[in-house]
C-alpha cells in the first residue's frame, strides 16, 4: 500500500507540474514586458547578496562600471566604452542550489546568504538560466515522494546536499548534477524516470559524491546515471564538452564578443606560437588556433585538460597541444630551453595573477601579452609589474559579463617594449 501512495504522490505532482507550466509560460511572458519598463526587485535580494546593482537599471550599472574600470587603468592605458548586453537578464548557463530543511520540516532550496552558511531560498532569480530553475524547483517537489533526506551541515547526516545545473546556450543541451553525502542513493533511476518526465531536456544526470565536511560544493567521485555524463556547447564556430568540474564561461552572448575582441588584440596571421596558460578545457586556445600556427594550453585541473584534449579533437585541431601543469613553471622550462613565444593570453582567476607567473612571462618574453580578467582591481595590479618589466599596455576594453553585480571582465593588450 506504501509504494502505490507514493506512486500515487509521484504521478500526481507530475501532473500538478505539467499544468502550473502552461500557467507559467504565460506569466513569464507578461514578466518580460514588465522588464521593459521597469526593473523588479528580487525578493531575495536584501539576503542574498549576489547582485550588487539589484533594482537599479541597467544603464547605470554600465555607467559605474565604466568609470570604475577607467580609474583602475588610467595609470597605464586608454579606456574603450564597455560593452553591454541587449537583454540583461537570465545569462548565466550555470546554477547552483543549496538545499536545507526549515525547523518545521519544510525543504527549501536557494543559496547561501551572504557571510553566512543560512540559506536563502530562491524559486526565481533574474540572472539565472529559468530552465535550471525550474528543475531545481520540481526536484525540491520531487524528494518528499521518494523520501530523500536533506544532508544536515551541523550533524553531517543526510543525502542530498546541493544541484548543479549547467546548461548549452546553443545546444539546449542540460546536465543535472546531485550532490550527495554518501555514494548510495535509493531508488536513483526512478528519481532519473520521474524527473525528465518533467524535463525531458535533460541529457545526462550525474551523481557527485561530497561525503567531507567542507564548504566545497563538488567532491571527488563521481558516477553517471544517465546520459554521457557531460553536455557540449557551441562557441566562436567551435564545439566544446563540458564536464561537472570544467570551467567555461557563465555568460555565452558575451563571451562571443569578448574572444572576438581577444583574437583581434592578438593580431594572428598564421605564423605565430602561442601559449594558452590558465586554458581551461582550450576555449580561448582553439579559437586561437584557427589563426595560428601553434597552440600550446596550460592547465592545472586535470578534469579540464581531460575535456581540453578531447575538444580538440572533436573540432579535428591538429596544432594545438594540452599540458596539465602550473602556467608559470611551464613557462620558466620553456624559456630555460631556450623556446620562444609570440602571443600568451591570460586568463586568471579573480585573485589575478601570481608574481611567479608574470615573472616566468617576462623572462619567455612574448611579443604580445592579451590579458583577460574578471576582476579588473587585481588586474591593475599585474599591469602595475609587467609594466615595470618591459611591456606597454596598449588600451583596455571592458565587457559587462555580470548584469546585475558589482563584476566587470576587462581585456588589455600588452606589447614588448
Amino acid at each position: 500500500m506504501r509504494i502505490i501512495r507514493c506512486r500515487n504522490l509521484q504521478k500526481r505532482y507530475i501532473s500538478d507540474m505539467m499544468c502550473v507550466r502552461k500557467q507559467g509560460e504565460f506569466k513569464r511572458h507578461i514578466m518580460k514586458e514588465e522588464k521593459k519598463n521597469k526593473i523588479a526587485a528580487c525578493k531575495a535580494a536584501k539576503k542574498c547578496g549576489g547582485c550588487q546593482y539589484q533594482g537599479i537599471p541597467y544603464e547605470k550599472q554600465l555607467q559605474d562600471k565604466q568609470k570604475a574600470v577607467r580609474q583602475l587603468m588610467q595609470p597605464f592605458c586608454k579606456t574603450a566604452e564597455i560593452t553591454g548586453m541587449k537583454d540583461p537578464y537570465h545569462y548565466r548557463n550555470k546554477v547552483h542550489a543549496v538545499f536545507a530543511r526549515k525547523k518545521d520540516g519544510t525543504i527549501i532550496s536557494g543559496v547561501y546568504e551572504e557571510g553566512t552558511h543560512r540559506v536563502v531560498p530562491v524559486e526565481a532569480c533574474q540572472i539565472e538560466d529559468e530552465k535550471a530553475d525550474a528543475i531545481i524547483n520540481d526536484i525540491r517537489g520531487l524528494l518528499k515522494s521518494f523520501k530523500i533526506k536533506i544532508y544536515n551541515e551541523d550533524t553531517g547526516y543526510g543525502l542530498l546536499r546541493h544541484v548543479l545545473i549547467r546548461r548549452g546556450f546553443s545546444t539546449g543541451e542540460i546536465m543535472v548534477v546531485l550532490v550527495l553525502g554518501s555514494p548510495v542513493m535509493p531508488s536513483k533511476n526512478n528519481f532519473v524516470k520521474a524527473l525528465r518526465k518533467l524535463h525531458p531536456e535533460i541529457t545526462t544526470v550525474v551523481l557527485n559524491v561530497n561525503d567531507k565536511r567542507t564548504s566545497m560544493v563538488l567532491g571527488d567521485r563521481e558516477t553517471t546515471i544517465y546520459g554521457k555524463g557531460y553536455i557540449e556547447d557551441g562557441l566562436c564556430g567551435l564545439r566544446f564538452r563540458i564536464s561537472s568540474k570544467s570551467f567555461y564561461q557563465i555568460n555565452p552572448v558575451q563571451t562571443e564578443k569578448l574572444y572576438g575582441k581577444a583574437m583581434e588584440l592578438a593580431g594572428l596571421s598564421g605564423t605565430e606560437r602561442v601559449i594558452d596558460a590558465y586554458c581551461g578545457i582550450g576555449t580561448i586556445g582553439m579559437v586561437a588556433a584557427k589563426s595560428a600556427k601553434e597552440v600550446i594550453g596550460v592547465e592545472l585541473n586535470p578534469d579540464a585538460v581531460r575535456d581540453a584534449v578531447k575538444n580538440a579533437k572533436h573540432n579535428q585541431m591538429k596544432n594545438i597541444r594540452f599540458y596539465q601543469e602550473d602556467a608559470g613553471r611551464f613557462m620558466e622550462k620553456m624559456a630555460a630551453l631556450g623556446e620562444k613565444a609570440d602571443v600568451v593570453f591570460m586568463d586568471p582567476p579573480r585573485s589575478g595573477s601570481t608574481e611567479q607567473f608574470m615573472k616566468s612571462v617576462v623572462t619567455l618574453a612574448p611579443k604580445k601579452i592579451v590579458y583577460i580578467s574578471c576582476d579588473p582591481q587585481t588586474q591593475a595590479r599585474d599591469l602595475k609589474y609587467l609594466t615595470k618589466h618591459g611591456y606597454k599596455a596598449m588600451g583596455a576594453y571592458p565587457y559587462d559579463m555580470f548584469p546585475f553585480t558589482k563584476h566587470a571582465e576587462n581585456i588589455v593588450l600588452l606589447t614588448k617594449n
